[in-house]
C-alpha cells in the first residue's frame, strides 16, 4: 500500500455506495467523507467504516459542490446521472480527479476540453450497470469467436 494520503469524496449513499466506502477504508491512508443531500444517510452509511466522516451535501447547489469538491484529490460521484455534469464542471474547476457510476452522456462529452485543459482524469461507466453491461458484451463476444464468428 502506498504511504500517500488520498482525500476522498463519495457522492451519494445509494446500494452501490456502501461496497464502494467498504474498498476505500481497506486502505487506512484514504480520508473518506461520505456526502449525502441528508446528513442521516450519510452518517447511516459512514458510521460501519472507520476514518470515514459524514457531511450534508446538495450536488444541485453549485457553490456547496464546488466547496467540497475542491478540498477532496477524488470525487466518486454515485448519485443519480443528471448530477454527474455539474460534479465534473466542480473538478475541473478545482482539478480534482473523478470517478462516474453512470454512461458517458453528450454532456459529459462537451465537457473533454475542458478536461483535458485542466489535467484531469474523468473515469465514467465503472458502476453496476455499465459494469454488468460490459461484461456481458465480451462473454458474447467469446461465444461469437468460439463458434468461428468475427465481431
Amino acid at each position: 500500500m502506498s504511504g500517500l494520503s488520498k482525500k476522498i469524496l463519495v457522492l451519494g449513499s445509494g446500494a452501490v455506495a456502501p461496497p464502494c466506502v467498504d474498498y476505500l477504508t481497506r486502505n487506512p491512508n484514504n480520508q473518506v467523507t461520505v456526502a449525502c443531500r441528508t446528513l442521516a444517510k450519510a452518517k447511516k452509511l459512514s458510521s460501519g467504516f472507520p476514518g470515514t466522516h459524514a457531511i450534508s451535501l446538495d450536488v444541485s447547489s453549485t457553490a456547496d459542490l464546488d466547496k467540497h469538491v475542491s478540498a477532496h484529490d477524488v470525487v466518486i460521484s454515485l448519485v443519480p446521472y443528471i448530477y454527474h455534469v455539474g460534479v465534473i464542471k466542480s473538478a475541473i474547476k478545482s482539478k480534482t480527479q473523478v470517478v462516474t457510476s453512470s454512461y458517458v452522456s453528450e454532456a459529459i462529452m462537451a465537457l473533454d476540453h475542458a478536461v483535458k485543459e485542466a489535467g484531469i482524469t474523468v473515469l465514467n461507466e465503472v458502476g453496476v450497470d455499465p459494469g454488468v453491461d460490459h461484461l456481458y458484451a465480451i462473454k458474447k463476444i467469446d461465444e461469437v469467436h468460439t463458434k468461428g464468428g468475427k465481431v
